[in-house]
């Protein structure tokens, strides 16, 4: 035994890195039974792969899965802690086929948030919950079936062939046509209501939401149809696979993932006809729709060229939000990045593209930029034909960056070893190159007029500003008020007027946000912005106002009652902090103000809403043994941003010698996962 494990060690070291010249996996269907009570997986799997060489040994990655009424006439399956091993003597060019049930207790990729179940493979990770393939470099095709509980929704990849009643649960299957890599199978489970469209193409589109949240789905998911029918235009290859779904989920982990026909996205972005104004789903929309073709129709060979994937699908979103919005808002969004990375490349924080890694700004917003630039330099005509012909050539398959040059080197004919060097191999950004390319839209010429004016006195600049303010776009009127902040209030309240009287949404938001505090001879027009059509603006203004003219807090209160705001609550829970602490208003409410306050940090809501409650009642000092229970759990959460902003949260509450002692008292009553990092955290005071 203690022979095999070894051989079976050895096999492992010499055959990962190599599997790929080996053996070709081409299909895995497999049936998937999610069991809440014990956050696990069972499954019964047959996997099909062809040899390309002799050889002794073939694995599936699986981490810490275990197996059993395996089926395999040409060998025998034995299982480690990361792998699934196939062994026995295989022949060259010949297809194998074997089967075998699994469970699995995944510690990542697959997550249970209340009523929903959802994954999320990024990278190399499916093989958690399902075993597969980590390497991207291997394009399987999935054939998946999910067991899940009657009345529940199911959404993976692929088209839906049938629904079943089997032994009393919901049996979905889906079927995919094309293969892909393994770190795109998902799915979604939970309770979800359904729209369809149909693009241009014939292609089927879904999008799901909530039952809760199933009143928002035309401002949540506006504008679906036009970015889909754009993008198969522009990209100039018909969408490769069978349908596309969408989903957004419960304290998902990003903005969204691009699974292959199956986005999933963070309920963040579900919002309301106000909502969409300051918070759309347009770009992560148009972002993981690209990346069906960049990425998923093609993808990296390795991590050294992410930017085929990243920016490119970062570079043809902002070509659809182009479509949508108009050019100045295409350039200003390429003048915001440049300025970001004009920013870390001054630092001598510069990365090339073809760094492995390098940070996420340089894949996304440097690879977009170097695409904007590579289409300038080769014509708009050649550089749509080149990335056809790349897509066309690739299709399902793996690529490099050199694959794309030589490319358009192809199509074209024209030298760009120039651009080659100073976008794809320098690590310093060519700002100079981006500013030449910006001053080729009117509407930044006009952005940069004003913006050069920051270190001019304001009695100098004062009519220009007015100028700028009287009938403002979005960002040049905003770049004004930037300016005035922090001027003599005598000279800049007619700035300020002239701002509100625009009516420009934006620019009036502007005002809420940059504004220490509200002038009395403000007053009057600084009430008014609590009714604009911006949640942002609405929370920032209450929230001054309050401030500054405490005899009229109950009126401001009274005019917000009942306001939630975007998906975190934001006004609702400022509201409430701030009815909580108002002297005289509805004093007899003040507990249940605070109540539902203090409910808010529960697991019972996602992390957004959480983080935010938790906030405010650090502020206010509302603590109790509930809510500390709730920060506890917080702190060792699957998000990694709210867990880490929790556990800071908890050190400041065991700073109190009486919360320390209570938390020591009631350890028994946390979860294991708890109650280990309480035990660590006592530890270490």
């Amino acid at each position: 035994m203690k022979f095999f494990s070894f051989l079976v060690f050895l096999l492992s070291i010499s055959a990962f890195s190599q599997q790929t010249h080996v053996v070709d996996f081409t299909k895995i269907s497999a049936t998937v039974q999610p069991i809440v009570e014990t956050e696990s997986i069972a499954g019964s799997m047959r996997v099909t792969f062809q040899t390309k060489k002799k050889t002794d040994s073939i694995f599936l990655d699986a981490i810490q899965t275990k197996i059993s009424k395996s089926d395999f006439n040409e060998g025998s399956i034995s299982v480690t802690d990361k792998k699934i091993w196939f062994t026995g003597k295989f022949e060259p060019n010949k297809t194998y086929t074997a089967s075998f049930k699994y469970e699995a207790n995944p510690k990542q990729t697959l997550y249970f948030t209340g009523d929903q179940i959802w994954t999320q493979g990024q990278g190399k990770y499916t093989s958690h919950w399902l075993p597969s393939i980590d390497d991207m470099n291997d394009k399987i095709e999935f054939d998946l079936s999910f067991a899940v509980p009657r009345g529940t929704e199911l959404i993976s990849n692929g088209t839906r062939k049938s629904v079943a009643l089997v032994d009393g649960l919901q049996l979905f299957t889906y079927d995919m046509q094309k293969p892909m890599s393994s770190y795109l199978v998902a799915f979604a489970m939970g309770d979800f209501v359904k729209k369809e469209l149909t693009a241009k193409s014939g292609i089927p589109i879904e999008l799901y939401l909530s039952t809760k949240d199933s009143t928002n789905f035309e401002p949540t998911y506006r504008y679906t149809k036009e970015i889909f029918d754009f993008l198969e235009a522009e990209i100039g290859v018909p969408y490769p696979w069978q349908n596309y779904k969408q989903v957004p989920v419960r304290d998902f982990l990003y903005a969204g993932m691009e699974n292959t026909s199956c986005t999933i996205f963070s309920e963040a972005f579900i919002v309301d006809e106000i909502g969409f104004n300051d918070r759309n789903y347009v770009h992560v929309n148009s972002h993981e729709l690209a990346h069906q073709w960049f990425g998923n129709l093609v993808t990296e060979t390795s991590g050294t060229h992410h930017w085929l994937q990243e920016g490119f699908a970062t570079y043809y979103a902002l070509l659809a939000e182009r479509e949508i919005f108009g050019d100045d808002y295409y350039y200003w969004k390429l003048y915001q990045s440049a300025e970001q990375l004009k920013a870390l490349s001054d630092e001598g924080k510069g990365q090339s593209l073809l760094d492995p890694k390098a940070s996420s700004l340089i894949f996304y917003e440097k690879g977009a930029w170097a695409l904007h630039i590579l289409k300038e330099r080769i014509g708009e005509e050649a550089f749509k034909n080149a990335v056809a012909a790349y897509l066309k050539k690739y299709k399902f398959k793996n690529v490099t960056t050199e694959d794309f040059v030589n490319q358009v080197k192809a199509v074209t004919g024209t030298d760009i070893s120039s651009w080659e060097k100073d976008w794809l191999q320098q690590t310093a950004f060519k700002g100079e190159q981006a500013f030449t390319s910006l001053l080729k839209s009117p509407f930044m010429n006009t952005y940069f007029e004003v913006a050069r004016l920051a270190n001019v006195p304001l009695a100098e600049k004062k009519i220009k500003l007015t100028t700028a303010l009287t009938f403002p776009d979005d960002y040049t009127g905003q770049e004004a008020i930037s300016q005035v902040v922090g001027e003599p209030l005598e000279q800049t309240v007619p700035l300020y007027k002239k701002g509100l009287e625009s009516n420009n949404l934006f620019v009036r938001q502007a005002i809420a946000l940059l504004v220490p505090e509200v002038p009395i001879a403000l007053k009057t027009e600084f009430e008014t912005l609590l009714q604009d059509d911006s949640y942002t603006t609405q929370e920032a203004a209450l929230y001054l106002l309050w401030t500054n003219f405490p005899k009229d807090a109950a009126m401001y209160l009274d005019t917000m009652e009942g306001v939630v705001g975007f998906q975190d609550k934001n006004i609702r829970q400022l509201w409430l902090a701030l009815a909580s602490i108002t002297p005289g208003y509805n004093v007899s409410e003040k507990e249940n103000f605070v109540k539902e306050l203090q409910d808010y940090t529960s697991e019972t809501y996602s992390f957004e809403i959480r983080q935010k409650a938790f906030q405010y009642i650090s502020q206010l000092g509302l603590y109790t043994e509930a809510v500390i229970a709730n920060l506890v759990q917080a702190s060792v959460h699957h998000n990694w941003r709210f867990r880490n902003a929790s556990r800071e949260l908890l050190d400041e509450v065991l700073k109190k010698p009486e919360w320390k002692e209570a938390l020591q008292k009631q350890i028994d009553t946390f979860s294991a996962k708890e109650k280990a990092y309480l035990r660590k955290v006592f530890t270490n005071r």
